[in-house]
């Protein structure tokens, strides 16, 4: 196999894997949109209704195993949130290092101080809740 040839395979690799990162971006961003439209008004205030009653009927909750479940699905949640938040973070961080040229490895420092400190905000919420009672 020839130098050009290899040229030929390595842009046409770069080009694949561009059009997949614009695809995982399209589907990233409907994705987060379908799940914003899904929370309707409506919806949030009878999830709220039905929590607020299964939290208030504590014969329930005690057999499920009381404030665990709570804990469970709060923790759940925010590591739904955190991922998707993570995700597409991520994905803009490589598609603007692509647009302007620059390698994506370079920047990996800033990102995990950004991600320290949200941790770090998340935790001190998190001691707060616990210190109040609520978790």
């Amino acid at each position: 196999m020839g130098f050009q040839q290899l040229i030929e395979k390595v842009t046409a690799a770069e080009q694949t894997l561009e059009a997949h990162g614009r695809s995982v971006g399209a589907n990233l961003r409907q994705t987060r949109s379908a799940w914003h439209a899904a929370w309707t008004p409506g919806r949030v205030l009878v999830a709220g209704l039905a929590s607020g009653f299964l939290v208030g009927h504590g014969r329930l909750i005690s057999k499920l195993g009381g404030s665990n479940v709570l804990q469970l699905g709060v923790g759940f949640a925010n590591l739904i949130t955190g991922g998707m938040k993570a995700a597409s973070a991520q994905f803009s961080h490589m598609q603007a290092a692509a647009s302007q040229g620059m390698q994506v490895a370079a920047d990996v420092p800033a990102m995990a101080s950004n991600d320290r400190t949200e941790n770090e905000t998340l935790r001190q919420h998190h001691e707060k809740l616990r210190r109040d009672g609520l978790v």
